[in-house]
C-alpha cells in the first residue's frame, strides 16, 4: 500500500505543488485498490487523513481570529471603521492554505467513491443466525463465506462496549478457528454443533452467518465488512 504520512502536510517542504503531487499519487493508489473492491485499510486511513485535514484547517482559522485587531482607517462614506489583524498570513501560511483548500475537496470525492463501493458490497452481505440466539450475543462465533467458495470460514467474536456520557461505543475483537468444506453433510448447523464440542465454555452460542454471492477480497474487504455488519445486526437486536 502506498501510504499518506500521518503528517505529510507540514513534514519536509510546504509548498503547493511538491504536496498536490504526493496527495494525488496517495490517491490514484488508493482508487486502483478501491476499482478491485479492496477498501480496507485504504477506506480508513483516507477518512483519518480526511479528518486531521479538516481540524487542521478549522484549528488555523481558531488561531487566526484569536489575534487582536488594530484600527486601520475610518470609512465615512459607510460609517464603520475598518480593523485589520496584527498578525497576517505570511507565504507559508498562505501555501498552508492552499494546500488544505485543495486537499479536502479531493479526499472528498474519494471518500465519496468508497462509499458508494462499500455501501454497493454491504448490500449484497446476508446475515442470519444458526440455531437458537442465547441472552448474551457479545460473544459467540462468526461463519463466514464469499463467492463460489465451498470453505466456510469460523472466526470467534467478542462484542466489548465503551459508554460515556453521551454515546455508546461496541467494538469487536475477532479470532480465526478453523476452515469448513461446505457439503451435505456439513451444514451451517453441523458446524454449530462442533463448535459446542470444541468450546463446551459455550453450550449454545450465538452463531451467525455472513456471507455474500459477490467474489470480494477477503482480509481487505469482506471480514472487515462481516465485522461491523455483525456489530450493527447485534446492535439492532438488542
Amino acid at each position: 500500500m502506498t501510504t499518506l504520512n500521518k503528517n505529510w502536510i507540514t513534514e519536509n517542504h510546504i509548498d503547493f505543488e511538491y504536496k498536490k503531487y504526493v496527495l494525488l499519487a496517495y490517491l490514484q493508489k488508493v482508487s486502483e485498490n478501491f476499482t478491485d473492491h479492496r477498501l480496507y485499510p485504504y477506506l480508513s486511513d483516507l477518512v483519518g487523513h480526511y479528518r486531521s485535514l479538516k481540524a487542521l484547517r478549522e484549528g488555523k482559522h481558531n488561531l487566526f481570529s484569536q489575534f487582536p485587531e488594530t484600527m486601520v482607517r475610518t470609512d465615512m462614506e459607510k460609517f464603520h471603521v475598518i480593523y485589520e489583524k496584527l498578525i497576517q498570513d505570511d507565504g507559508l501560511m498562505q501555501e498552508l492554505e492552499n494546500i488544505l483548500e485543495f486537499s479536502i475537496p479531493q479526499m472528498e470525492i474519494y471518500l465519496n467513491e468508497g462509499k458508494k463501493i462499500y455501501d454497493f458490497l454491504e448490500d449484497k452481505l446476508k446475515i442470519f443466525p444458526v440455531g437458537l440466539i442465547p441472552l448474551n450475543k457479545e460473544e459467540g462465533y462468526m461463519l463466514l463465506r464469499t463467492g463460489n467458495s465451498t470453505d466456510t470460514l469460523v472466526y470467534n467474536y467478542a462484542i466489548t462496549i465503551f459508554e460515556n456520557p453521551t454515546e455508546k461505543y461496541r467494538a469487536i475483537h475477532v479470532s480465526y478457528i478453523a476452515s469448513y468444506e461446505k457439503s451435505i453433510c456439513v451444514t451451517y448447523e453441523a458446524i454449530k454443533s462442533d463448535l459446542i464440542q470444541y468450546n463446551k465454555i459455550l453450550p449454545n452460542p450465538a452463531t451467525y452467518v455472513i456471507e455474500s454471492d459477490l467474489d470480494i477480497p477477503f482480509d481487505e474487504t469482506f471480514l472487515p465488512m462481516a465485522k461491523r455488519s455483525l456489530v450493527k445486526w447485534i446492535a439492532g437486536t438488542a
